[in-house]
């Protein structure tokens, strides 16, 4: 069974939401937060990527910048920027990007849940990110940005939470992105409770974004479980912040890749090799039409790739995933990528940056060649996860991204 919580949430003041919601942390680089967040001290930013407000020289896993990170939240809940609740909710989140709507649940999601595996993951998580989030979680005591967990959809919850929405939510805005975020407090004790006993029907939720966030939180815990000799497993340490979405609402884009050369060969020589296994269907095309189909950017022009059926292996959830296929079948025994997380020669580029991201990146030459991908899709992510499989690294690019800052969780 799944354990969801209520929780007194730490919330921006309403007329100050809109200033305070940043992009997550892992969606942008210190140079690109110091200039979103420069004109705006109440920016999340400076909460979640703290190094902002310091030396640019200064290593941004040093102490100093979680010390900072601490500093920046705590002074916005003394100000009165952010105000926690008096009362344990759950809460809604609701995003809207052009005709794509998504509405999750915000609760407090549990450790035990994450390490005993009824949260289900599909990535591996890099030590030295996970190090970075334990250190900003311990620091600052608190959750800072929600883990994105999915779950398949179930009827009750969904006339559940479409009751609740008909309240006056408390925030209500367009970022710059143009993406509508809407939030509503759940205050009614039966509707929480309904929730609450929905969720501990299930089996199983699933990480779709956040895979170092939920490690991080969980390690945490047990650093706090230890440090503490009355532990008694009801603490707010033994959860951590999340928004739970039902799969049938979930909106992936493609995850494209970038390759700086041809491995030493000519053109014409790398296309006969990639011809044993992928044929060249079509011209012209910018996005593939559907799964196991590729499209190729090189030398000024787009080709289609179709894998021939002797690479798919539609039995295995994972190896049958074309970002799979194309590495391989391509990138590895061709352009000599062989571990895409350690190559500096490889880029991977979000789908929400579109194909003239991909055109750009190879006419200015600093990329050889470009591959635009056909989108995974909820179900086979739920699949490799149900089998205790691992995607490969940059499979899925999930849009809209959760805002930080909207509501946060203390761990005590």
């Amino acid at each position: 069974m799944i354990t969801i919580k209520a929780f007194k949430g730490v919330r921006p003041d309403k007329e100050f939401a809109l200033k305070v919601a940043s992009p997550p942390y892992d969606v942008v680089n210190s140079e690109e937060a110091r200039e979103i967040a420069k004109d705006n001290l109440f920016c999340f930013l400076h909460v979640v990527k703290p190094e902002i407000d310091l030396d640019p020289n200064l290593n941004p896993y040093d102490e100093r910048v979680y010390q900072k990170g601490k500093e920046n939240l705590y002074s916005l809940i003394k100000k009165g920027i952010l105000v926690q609740d008096k009362e344990d909710h759950l809460y809604i989140y609701r995003q809207k990007m052009g005709d794509h709507v998504q509405t999750g649940i915000v609760a407090c999601s549990s450790a035990d849940d994450y390490m005993e595996d009824r949260i289900k993951k599909h990535e591996l998580t890099r030590e030295v990110k996970e190090k970075d989030r334990i250190k900003h979680v311990y620091t600052l005591n608190a959750n800072t940005g929600p883990v994105f967990l999915t779950y398949k959809a179930i009827n009750k919850i969904d006339k559940i939470v479409a009751e609740a929405v008909k309240n006056k939510p408390v925030y209500d805005f367009v970022s710059d992105d143009g993406v509508k975020h809407t939030f509503w407090v759940i205050e009614n004790k039966i509707t929480i409770d309904q929730l609450i006993n929905e969720f501990s029907k299930i089996d199983r939720v699933y990480v779709a974004d956040g895979h170092h966030r939920s490690a991080s939180a969980a390690k945490v815990r047990d650093v706090k479980k230890a440090e503490n000799p009355d532990h008694s497993g009801n603490e707010e340490y033994n959860y951590f912040l999340s928004v739970l979405f039902p799969h049938n609402q979930l909106a992936i884009m493609p995850y494209n890749r970038v390759v700086k050369d041809l491995n030493g060969m000519t053109k014409n020589v790398y296309l006969e090799k990639i011809s044993t296994n992928f044929e060249i269907v079509e011209k012209g095309l910018k996005k593939p039409s559907a799964k196991h189909f590729i499209c190729m950017y090189l030398d000024g022009q787009w080709m289609t790739l179709k894998a021939k059926s002797s690479i798919i292996m539609e039995k295995d959830p994972v190896k049958s995933l074309d970002v799979s296929i194309l590495q391989d079948n391509l990138l590895t025994p061709v352009l000599g990528i062989g571990d895409p997380r350690k190559d500096d020669r490889i880029d991977f580029i979000g789908g929400i940056r579109g194909t003239d991201e991909l055109e750009k990146l190879v006419n200015s030459r600093k990329f050889a060649i470009a591959f635009s991908m056909y989108p995974t899709s909820v179900e086979q992510l739920i699949a490799i996860a149900d089998a205790g499989k691992l995607m490969p690294p940059k499979s899925t690019w999930f849009e809209p991204k959760l805002k930080s800052g909207l509501v946060i969780h203390l761990l005590d």
